[in-house]
């Protein structure tokens, strides 16, 4: 028979099995659960009793009450509300250098490319071509021929084209896509929850370190004051005006200061070293100017979502999400293994002993449709799809604890602002009053009516005062942008990014 009316006759004879694929996989089901989002949260507020809706007003830098907008949307670049370019610049650079970023944007990349192999592999069917070459010698007398005369060795040149399909008639392969595709989904939210976490570590990272500059300047100026004021009372005990106890406990004073330098000294460094990390630097390396706590802007109009909207906008309940979306696809997987599977198989080939001859001969052709269907694997397949389930069951209670979390951390930074308001107010009027106190400390001296020692006193009294406040003040600037992390951060607000999740 021709190779052309061969062909002919291996199509005619592919098509039953042909036509019985297509109908299965137009008739195909995805056993398992469909997946549904979980709820919205049903509080209306995150605090209990009375929400804040405004802060305390204290004056001064970093004073302005703070009022909460729940129709206000948060900006992509949330830390340009501080209006500082120095932080902006810390931000920026972290996040085009750190290799927290850096190693999630490839995570993503590998789950997309594991998405796309396997749906190639699920979705279409495979084909290969196999090309072959022997040197052959047939011994007639061993096939029961002995009268034929001995042929020599001859080369054997085989070509085929082999073709399955697995129908995925009980959506086996359709979960487990749907699984894969969850994961990326996943890897994306992590991402955003990298960059998220990133810029407000930096942020409060710089907070911070503005904040513990100022307290080691303060600190020092105290030790200036406190070594004149026991200079003065080492005259004093020679004159006889002191007793040595009081000496004694002025030079205790001065130590307590001193023993508290090296560990604020400490704190600076430590946190200049994380910031250069941050930033993907060596910290030996890294030249990092403190940010000027007074050159920062305290916003006062803060966004406030509601607890509704809350799931929708913060990264990691929509990697939790992604998760349970993963965990709920994998039970499909396992049920799906529980019922038969079909694989439609096809191959043609030729054998020649020469190669030229192959392109225009066809020796071979098959085509088959295999059913398997399980029937005893000691229990492997119902315990795959119980364990389906437990996992299941575990993401479902890790997304609800994710969510519980997200309203905690929102709840405590609300809580903290509205103290933290309260805290500064307290602080800026005993600044206040240290430094009125000082100005009539100041005249009395200059007029005669109180020694030097009174005055370097009421210095001293003003000068931790003043530092007080500049920690309530420092306070106000973390918990703000706390507050802006723990709302999701304005992601969505990004060009390119998906649409507003309110």
């Amino acid at each position: 028979m021709k190779p052309a009316a061969m062909r002919i006759r291996m199509q005619r004879a592919a098509r039953p099995a042909l036509y019985l694929a297509i109908s299965a996989a137009l008739g195909a089901c995805a056993v398992g659960p469909d997946f549904q989002a979980p709820a919205a949260p049903v509080v209306a507020q995150y605090t209990a009793g009375v929400q804040p809706q405004i802060t305390a007003e204290s004056g001064g830098t970093g004073g302005v009450a703070q009022q909460f907008d729940a129709g206000m949307d948060i900006p992509a670049q949330w830390w340009q509300l501080f209006h500082s370019a120095q932080l902006d610049a810390l931000v920026r650079t972290a996040l085009a250098n750190s290799p927290q970023i850096a190693q999630a944007k490839a995570t993503l990349r590998q789950a997309s490319a594991t998405l796309q192999a396997e749906t190639g592999a699920a979705r279409y069917p495979r084909a290969d071509l196999q090309l072959g070459g022997a040197r052959q010698q047939i011994d007639t007398t061993a096939l029961g021929i002995p009268n034929v005369p001995q042929a020599g060795p001859f080369n054997l040149y085989n070509a085929s084209l082999n073709v399955s399909y697995t129908i995925d008639a009980f959506g086996a392969n359709s979960r487990m896509l749907e699984g894969l595709q969850a994961q990326a989904q996943n890897q994306a939210e992590e991402l955003r929850a990298a960059r998220l976490a990133l810029a407000g570590n930096v942020v409060t990272a710089a907070i911070r370190q503005a904040a513990l500059q100022a307290q080691i300047a303060s600190t020092l100026q105290m030790l200036q004051l406190q070594h004149q004021q026991l200079a003065i009372m080492l005259q004093q005990l020679a004159a006889g005006g002191i007793a040595e106890r009081d000496l004694k406990n002025q030079r205790a004073l001065v130590a307590q200061s001193e023993a508290g330098l090296p560990g604020l000294q400490q704190q600076m460094a430590q946190l200049t070293h994380q910031l250069a990390v941050y930033l993907g630097q060596a910290p030996g390396a890294a030249a990092l100017t403190p940010i000027n706590l007074d050159a920062l802007t305290l916003p006062q109009r803060l966004p406030l979502s509601l607890p509704a909207a809350l799931a929708r906008q913060r990264p990691d309940i929509r990697a939790a999400e992604a998760t349970l979306h993963q965990a709920s696809a994998q039970v499909g997987v396992a049920t799906a293994g529980l019922y038969p599977q079909l694989t439609l198989s096809g191959s043609a080939g030729a054998e020649q002993t020469h190669i030229a001859d192959i392109a225009n001969s066809l020796n071979v052709w098959s085509v088959g449709l295999k059913l398997m269907q399980p029937l005893f694997h000691g229990g492997e397949l119902r315990a795959k799809k119980r364990s389906a389930v437990a996992a299941y069951d575990a993401a479902a209670a890790g997304y609800q604890q994710t969510v519980l979390q997200a309203l905690q951390q929102v709840a405590d930074s609300l809580r903290a602002l509205e103290h933290d308001a309260l805290a500064l107010q307290a602080r800026t009027q005993a600044a206040e009053n240290s430094r009125d106190s000082l100005a009539i400390t100041l005249k009395q001296y200059q007029a005669g009516g109180v020694s030097h020692l009174s005055l370097l006193d009421a210095q001293r009294q003003s000068l931790q005062n003043e530092l007080d406040r500049t920690v309530a003040q420092a306070a106000r600037y973390s918990d703000t942008a706390a507050l802006l992390q723990a709302l999701g951060g304005g992601w969505w607000n990004e060009a390119g990014a998906a649409p507003a999740p309110h």
